[in-house]
């Protein structure tokens, strides 16, 4: 065990700790048994009297916001990543942070990228204490390797809603980079040279934080229309010179995928949801912005063109992929919780049919329904998966914490998950015993689809019935699993970790459902 920290065993029978970064914790028990209780979360009531009446909130740069917003030591400050690999603002917020003097700062980003790595130096330095979000690359590195003086906590978008919203997270200073804003602080991601697409994952920061920021290069007259964040909600607007680099949204992640192989899994997938009566008139679906999801659109927008078929609405992440099914007529609505390529940042910007969405609508569990359990069928990667189909989308074999979550753990609730994935990447085996670390349970996962074969969750009975007679390569996961393991050499080597804790991933509902433990080299 690990110095003072106290474990539980949750109902996955994973081992977490009931207290991280000095706040009490509750263990996961089931995908849907928590209970919430309480009010919501609301910032402070503010006066208008302590605003201009001109409306103009503007500063001239982020050092003299942070002053203004009271920025002290130990307090969280927030950000969102639509500009993703791009983003200029996230960083300079810390770095002004930094000039004032700031120490202990958490950051609570909606998801860090590479970019960002200089946030290493400045945990280096006490300005930044630890990251509650999802780390990717370097960052997860850093805290895999138990570098980070507070655990990381991990949450998917809805996650991260939640507990914005029940107040699990306390936000005193949210700098959110806009593409168009006015002085009132009204502000849009869907227009202006550094547009992104989405806003969305900002909203939630722009209604509970205590002091919001606007960061801007589109300054506009007021009103900016349209805008996805009310000025009302807005302390100050500053005025830079760019807020980040669009071009960078799209990542090596977002390609259509040029692997024979992949291109399998993807025909695979297509060919499922015709066959298991999923692909219909008036269904819906929602795929990721990886290579195999990418192609899948592709196969499904021919079968949907032969069978006479129109989907209602696709869930995005917004590809160009999906917005060609719109414009040609196979979709009705694109529901757009994240915009992946310029061709989308376009459609979003011109297109009504094309609707930006939040983690509100799209994903938070703590709510009157979302959209995610209206969705029938969504199609997801894993970096592991085990013969109880639980999954992993966070931590790789080696235990190395490399992966956030995103919308992945949200979009197991809707009619039909598919797990999309080669059997082994770098000669590893992807399907094992048991997983590193569990992101989601089994229970809500009903399909993994390989290129070797298609294995059907024992649960979904009506899945197996449905595609009975099929001609698709149907196995048990067992038999993929010991197929990939005889051409390989057998399982991965366990992980090397130690019984320290270095971040918690949470469920939907904010309980925890494993921990990510530090790894020695």
């Amino acid at each position: 065990m690990s110095g003072d920290v106290e474990f539980v065993v949750n109902a996955l029978g994973r081992k977490v700790p009931i207290v991280v970064n000095g706040k009490g914790q509750e263990a996961y028990q089931g995908p849907d048994a928590r209970e919430p209780k309480g009010a919501k979360h609301a910032p402070p009531i503010r006066a208008c009297k302590d605003y201009p009446v001109s409306g103009d909130k503007r500063v001239p740069d982020l050092k003299t916001a942070l002053e203004k917003c009271g920025l002290s030591d130990g307090m969280v400050i927030s950000s969102h990543h639509h500009l993703r690999n791009g983003d200029r603002v996230a960083l300079r917020a810390l770095e002004a942070a930094a000039e004032i003097g700031v120490k202990d700062l958490m950051w609570f980003p909606s998801a860090s990228f590479p970019c960002q790595e200089p946030v290493i130096d400045m945990m280096d330095k006490g300005i930044v204490h630890h990251i509650e979000g999802s780390m990717n690359g370097p960052l997860g590195a850093y805290c895999s390797y138990g570098k980070m003086r507070g655990m990381g906590v991990l949450r998917s978008h809805g996650g991260r809603w939640q507990a914005i919203q029940d107040g699990e997270v306390h936000i005193d200073v949210a700098v959110l980079a806009a593409p168009t804003a006015d002085p009132f602080g009204n502000a849009d991601g869907s227009h202006g040279p550094s547009a992104c697409g989405s806003m969305g994952f900002g909203l939630a920061d722009s209604m509970y934080a205590d002091r919001v920021i606007i960061v801007t290069d589109n300054l506009v007259p007021f009103p900016a229309i349209p805008h996805q964040i009310y000025g009302n909600n807005v302390d100050y607007v500053v005025e830079v010179d760019s807020i980040g680099d669009p071009s960078k949204i799209v990542s090596g992640t977002t390609q259509i995928t040029k692997s024979p192989d992949r291109q399998l899994i993807a025909q695979y997938v297509a060919r499922f949801m015709k066959d298991a009566g999923i692909m219909r008139d008036g269904f819906s679906f929602q795929a990721g912005a990886g290579g195999i999801a990418l192609a899948f659109v592709g196969y499904l927008k021919e079968m949907m063109k032969q069978s006479g078929v129109k989907a209602r609405f696709v869930r995005g992440g917004s590809t160009q992929y999906l917005v060609d099914l719109l414009n040609e007529g196979y979709v009705d609505y694109i529901l757009d919780g994240q915009t992946f390529d310029l061709a989308a940042v376009k459609s979003i910007g011109e297109d009504p049919r094309h609707i930006w969405t939040s983690p509100f609508t799209s994903y938070n569990w703590h709510g009157k329904g979302n959209y995610a359990s209206m969705v029938d069928a969504v199609i997801l990667g894993a970096t592991e998966v085990d013969l109880d189909f639980n999954g992993n989308v966070n931590t790789h074999s080696d235990g190395m914490l490399l992966h956030g979550i995103g919308g992945w753990q949200n979009c197991l609730f809707s009619g039909c998950t598919i797990l999309a994935l080669p059997t082994f990447r770098n000669r590893i085996p992807v399907i094992v015993d048991e997983v590193t670390t569990v992101t989601g349970p089994g229970e809500l996962i009903d399909v993994i689809i390989t290129e070797r074969g298609i294995a059907i969750n024992p649960r979904r009975d009506d899945l197996l019935e449905r595609v009975q007679g099929s001609d698709l390569p149907i196995k048990s996961i067992e038999q993929i699993k010991e197929e990939v393991e005889a051409m390989v050499g057998g399982p991965p080597e366990p992980p090397n970790v130690t019984d320290k804790p270095v971040a918690v991933v949470k469920w939907v509902d904010g309980t925890i459902i494993d921990t990510v433990w530090e790894v020695v080299d």
